[in-house]
């Protein structure tokens, strides 16, 4: 008949474990955090965004109206979504890739473009995200060209109106250096850690009074002390 056997885990015993090796475990995260910052410097591409922002409008000409009513701000808002579908169509970003001559395919660029609305107001903010500062910039201006006529073109009414004309940010927007320093010293603490608390629960050895109750069942009627005798002088050994 085989008996069930269950592992009781002493939080004062990992809380030893912890503090015992916790010079081992800060080590280790450092080392890691170099590391990271060490890969983050030198071996990823640094991003840069362009950004570039338009108004949108739910009809063509409101010149002659005095105000604009919150149902027309609603369509307006409720029009970016179907902006953005027609910005981002093969038919704008191929003539963008033609005009610039970039070496990439449809597929390629349009990953790199997102349009969405600024708080879910009327306007709308286009990014391009490239490790190119420069040419980030280009295919957003590129957009923004195309996005009023292409509008009114596709959708026969309503029209957009550039609030800021497209341009980039002098600091790269990825990687960032300090998140992954950090993530990566967290990681190096947490596995140096992992590596401790398996060694010590796959230590069979008796080393208290306590593991040969909790591992055998046995109760210790006595301990033998480890003494070491002196040897005394003049004494010759063999």
């Amino acid at each position: 008949m085989h008996e069930n056997e269950t592992v009781t885990i002493d939080l004062r015993d990992i809380f030893l474990l912890f503090k015992k090796n916790l010079l081992a475990m800060i080590a280790a995260a450092v080392v890691f955090a170099a590391i990271g910052g060490l890969y983050t410097q030198f071996l990823i591409t640094p991003q840069y965004e362009a950004d570039a922002t338009l108004i949108v409008n739910s009809r063509e000409d409101q010149s002659g109206q005095a105000s604009i009513t919150n149902d027309q701000i609603t369509s307006a808002t409720k029009l970016v979504n179907t902006y953005s579908v027609i910005l981002t169509s093969d038919t704008v970003l191929n003539k963008t890739i033609a005009d610039l001559g970039l070496d990439m395919t449809y597929q390629e660029l349009v990953k790199k473009v997102s349009i969405t609305s600024v708080n879910d107001t009327q306007v709308m903010k286009i990014t391009v995200r490239d490790a190119d500062p420069e040419l980030a910039q280009q295919v957003a201006a590129s957009i923004v060209e195309q996005a009023p006529d292409m509008i009114i073109q596709t959708v026969k009414a309503g029209s957009v109106e550039v609030i800021s004309q497209a341009k980039v940010g002098q600091e790269p927007v990825s990687p960032s250096l300090k998140k992954n320093v950090a993530i990566a010293g967290i990681i190096g603490f947490l596995l140096c850690f992992a590596v401790f608390f398996i060694r010590h629960m796959l230590n069979n050895r008796f080393m208290t009074e306590s593991d040969i109750t909790n591992k055998l069942g046995l109760t210790v009627l006595g301990v033998i002390p480890s003494v070491e005798i002196p040897e005394r002088k003049g004494e010759k050994h063999g």
